[in-house]
């Protein structure tokens, strides 16, 4: 197995990426290398379709502030610095996958929900960020062990 030397841990500021950010750490620990955290917004045009007749740029504004200050909190609960978190705004997989190759990151660390069936064996957004990435992807499950 190659050596890791940069991680880009993934997360979606919710309860269940703490498990998540235990696996980043440790492997970063085991690995001695350098650790990213990104949080990727989708605009409000985005998850709502584009035809949403409210200005959303205020809207918008106030949610990237309230996920920059939960992304500087959470990051700073795992030891990485200000200049290793990434607050991005677009379509969730491009996103990591764009950071990843701007941070020359080895590997990215993204949670999963085990569904069931072949078909959903990784979650949405893991898929997307397996799918293109150019460098390892490691999925680790969250929620509720699958039965």
């Amino acid at each position: 197995m190659s050596r890791y030397t940069r991680i880009l841990l993934a997360v979606d500021l919710t309860d269940e990426c703490e498990h998540v950010a235990e696996r980043a750490v440790q492997l970063a620990q085991e690995c001695n290398c350098e650790l990213h955290v990104i949080h990727v917004l989708e605009p409000m045009s985005i998850a709502y379709g584009g035809d949403v007749p409210t200005d959303l740029a205020a809207i918008q504004g106030c949610v990237q502030e309230q996920a920059a200050s939960q992304l500087q909190e959470f990051a700073h609960s795992i030891g990485v610095p200000s200049e290793r978190q990434h607050l991005a705004c677009g379509r969730t997989e491009s996103e990591i996958r764009r950071v990843a190759c701007e941070a020359d990151a080895d590997v990215i660390v993204v949670g999963s929900h085990g569904r069931h069936g072949l078909s959903l064996l990784l979650g949405s957004t893991a898929n997307g960020v397996l799918n293109g990435a150019r460098c390892d992807v490691l999925a680790v499950r969250v929620g509720s062990p699958a039965r």
